[in-house]
């Protein structure tokens, strides 16, 4: 059985001006490295991250005596044309409106969509458990929305994508067995 932490980088400018924010690489902003470095995150043997600044950022902070595993797959959505925008500058736009409508299952216009991206951030945390010994403490520095994906997909009992939203710098702890994660508890 592995412990896993699934931590949510720290805040970016785009962050707190509720952007969207994916293929966008922002570092940290600095009231995201100021909340980070009073935050104190529970061991880890490994640290997988996503190769966006924010992540390798976040982690340097919160484990600075582990070295990275990069995993490219554990990227954010690419939001297409909604990147670097918000609900303000998004709300009168009728693709928008329509994305909205769908529950957030319609693709990005000349983005991804969001079946795509959670099955790429599925693919990449089965790339990295590979890598896991059985008894290992693991933390995976990434995005909001690649933590739903693979939380939503193989917690027990599951939940839905949106239930497993987490504010930047938060994240949740998990027990990991014969690939079924339980015992899902906010850090």
């Amino acid at each position: 059985m592995t412990r896993q932490f699934w931590i949510r980088h720290g805040a970016t400018k785009g962050n707190l001006e509720k952007r969207y924010i994916g293929r966008t690489d922002e570092s940290l902003c600095e009231e995201g490295i100021a909340a980070l470095k009073k935050k104190s995150m529970p061991p880890a043997d490994v640290v997988f991250v996503s190769p966006m600044r924010r992540c390798i950022e976040t982690a340097k902070i919160l484990y600075p005596d582990r070295a990275q595993i990069v995993i490219q797959d554990f990227r954010e959505c690419d939001f297409g044309d909604f990147e670097g925008k918000n609900y303000i500058q998004l709300k009168d736009d009728a693709r928008y409106q329509a994305w909205i409508d769908s529950g957030g299952e319609l693709a990005f216009p000349n983005g991804e969509s969001p079946k795509e991206f959670r099955e790429r951030c599925l693919r990449a945390y089965h790339k990295a458990r590979r890598m896991i010994e059985e008894d290992a403490r693991v933390a995976f520095v990434v995005h909001g929305g690649t933590i739903m994906s693979v939380l939503s997909a193989l917690c027990s009992p599951q939940k839905g994508y949106y239930d497993f939203q987490i504010e930047n710098g938060g994240g949740y702890s998990v027990s990991e067995s014969g690939g079924k994660m339980t015992k899902v508890e906010r850090l």
